[in-house]
């Protein structure tokens, strides 16, 4: 049914958009994204929920299993065949960018069914059984609003039962294959399935949107929900959680590897080269990017040693960065006075905004703790989008736990880079194009919004921030732990180096806290080639920025750079070099 729906939905788009096609190219174009954009937001209904729209919020399909794949695959197969027939000489050059983009999309996509990773179905780090707690704690994309919500929830889960069944026998036949995760990965995934099953439903995280109602659900309707959800909770969710707990302890584990290099698995060579072109939109080697890390690990090193040496410590790197783990004066005691100490950040750096910015998102965010369950395993602060259609806010998530591993002076950095002008910046202003299809409006490019998050962080001083010498060391020392991303991410995964050696070799280079330093390096052993996009987005943006300097001269206007790299979305980092140098040029014939 849900695949009639559909093609239903889709032949009505492509109908309207495709009357006239031979004399509209764009427009038979923009009605072929649009159309490919609804097929996958119905094969895909969690994406659409994160996204605000709220069709498919009753559905979980089984995305791991054979049928859905397929599925996928033919999708991609069929536009790409499409759009090969639209010549890009007959489009204007916002379609031809279009065009080219989703053409490369296609390609890239199809090729990643090369690789079976639906044999590593979730991690410690991300998959469905954590998403899913997120989604049903009522703080989430999942809305709870009215008595439907509550029931779109309940069917949600159905899913889940298959879906567990699926990733333990995907584990099975990868485990068969000898595609199996790192022990030490799977050992972090224990505790976090063991705190997901309650044995009181009420203290259960799925419990919480009904602990309390939102105005205007009646009484008898409370009563009903509060008595199904607690079936649910005791009679397929526990099981569920349980049983996968139970396969991953007691049956997998004994497969899982010692080794942690994604080379080591089968086809993991040319695996991993590609999660590296993905995650990076580039051509460059993982031996290019290991180059690239160790040359700015040694750049920025020597400019904190500048700033160690003005500070008056006496002593190496190594030894300061212990001097502040150390000195209580740079950590917080309660987890309410780091939160409150984001929050008044956010008026400060909204107020100096526009003197880099001559534009800014309509949407709004909120600063929240990452919940309990999953915060042991993630990263010291996050941000998740806000809905494009404003029924929601974005949430900067900050992780109050382990407070040591949470140092003052890194603050207005982090700040920079998950909220403005950072991550809620560029997502909510690319979302607000309403102009832009459906696919670069809500898609995303790794390297380009990561790079954008680290090159924000650079803009503090620019915006009145790193007055404090602490504070500039500890941007610096953010800057450092995303060269050092590129040395210990193709270091575990192209050249064999050990947990142990990535660990040491993080503490020894940032001011990292022990726990982040660990959650850091399992993250990049989960993760393959994501930590690449930081610096290597960065290093372009700065690279774009530096050549608009030098050729235009007194006409360059950081303003105006800045809504050329923001006024398109998210884009591969060679579309972006195109599209600069395009407007380099407009900006150079401008009367």
């Amino acid at each position: 049914m849900r695949t009639l729906i559909a093609a239903t939905l889709v032949a009505g788009i492509l109908g309207q958009g495709l009357a006239g096609a031979a004399e509209a190219p764009g427009a038979r174009l923009n009605a072929l994204v649009e159309a490919y954009w609804q097929e996958s937001l119905a094969l895909n209904p969690l994406e659409a929920t994160y996204l605000g729209d709220h069709r498919y919020d009753a559905q979980l399909p089984n995305s791991i299993g054979a049928e859905h794949l397929s599925l996928e695959l033919a999708l991609e197969r069929r536009y790409l065949k499409q759009v090969a027939g639209i010549g890009a000489k007959a489009l204007g050059p916002d379609d031809r960018l279009t065009l080219e983009i989703f053409r490369r999309d296609l390609e890239e996509h199809i090729e990643g069914f090369r690789y079976q990773s639906e044999l590593l179905p979730f991690n410690q780090f991300y998959g469905l059984p954590q998403q899913l707690a997120q989604l049903g704690s009522g703080t989430g994309a999942q809305p709870f609003k009215t008595v439907r919500d509550y029931e779109n929830w309940l069917k949600r889960i159905d899913g889940f039962a298959i879906w567990v069944d699926q990733a333990i026998a995907n584990m099975r036949q990868g485990a068969a294959k000898g595609v199996v995760h790192p022990k030490v990965l799977m050992e972090r995934v224990l505790p976090q399935l063991t705190e997901l099953i309650a044995a009181d439903p009420v203290k259960s995280v799925f419990y919480r949107p009904v602990g309390s109602f939102p105005d205007g659900i009646a009484a008898a309707d409370q009563a009903r929900l509060r008595q199904a959800y607690v079936s649910a909770i005791t009679t397929r969710l526990n099981p569920a959680y349980q049983r996968l707990r139970d396969f991953i302890a007691t049956e997998y584990l004994p497969e899982t590897r010692a080794s942690i290099a994604f080379t080591d698995l089968p086809l993991g060579k040319a695996w991993y080269a590609y999660r590296v072109r993905v995650q990076t939109t580039t051509n460059l080697t993982p031996e290019a990017v290991h180059a690239i890390g160790l040359a700015e690990v040694q750049r920025i090193g020597a400019e904190m040693d500048a700033v160690i040496a003005t500070l008056g410590f006496k002593g190496e790197r190594r030894a300061f960065f212990d001097s502040l783990r150390l000195d209580p004066r740079f950590y917080f005691e309660h987890e309410e006075d780091l939160l409150g100490a984001y929050r008044a950040l956010k008026e400060r750096v909204r107020a100096r905004l526009p003197e880099q910015f001559d534009l800014a998102p309509v949407a709004d965010f909120e600063v929240r703790a990452v919940e309990a369950f999953r915060a042991r395993s993630q990263a010291s602060a996050s941000y998740q989008s806000a809905a494009p259609d404003g029924s929601r806010p974005g949430v900067f998530y900050v992780n109050t736990y382990d407070l040591k591993s949470r140092p003052k002076y890194m603050m207005e950095a982090v700040y920079l880079h998950e909220a403005e002008p950072g991550h809620h910046f560029q997502i909510s202003i690319k979302q607000e194009l309403k102009s832009l299809p459906s696919f670069r409006r809500f898609g995303n490019y790794g390297a380009y919004a990561e790079g954008w998050g680290l090159y924000s962080e650079s803009l503090g001083r620019d915006l009145g921030f790193y007055t404090d010498p602490y504070n500039y060391f500890g941007a610096l020392s953010l800057e450092i732990w995303r060269a050092v991303r590129l040395v210990v991410d193709t270091g575990i995964h192209a050249k064999g180096w050990s947990r142990d050696k990535a660990i040491d070799y993080m503490m020894a280079n940032t001011a990292l806290g022990p726990s982040d330093a660990v959650a850091e390096v399992e993250r990049y052993i989960a993760l393959p080639g994501q930590a690449l996009t930081y610096k290597l987005g960065e290093l372009k943006i700065k690279e774009l920025k530096a050549r608009a300097q030098r050729e235009l001269g007194a006409r360059f206007d950081v303003r105006l750079f800045h809504r050329a790299i923001l006024d398109a979305g998210s884009l591969p980092l060679e579309v972006l070099d195109q599209k600069v140098g395009r407007w380099i040029q407009a900006r150079k014939s401008a009367p």
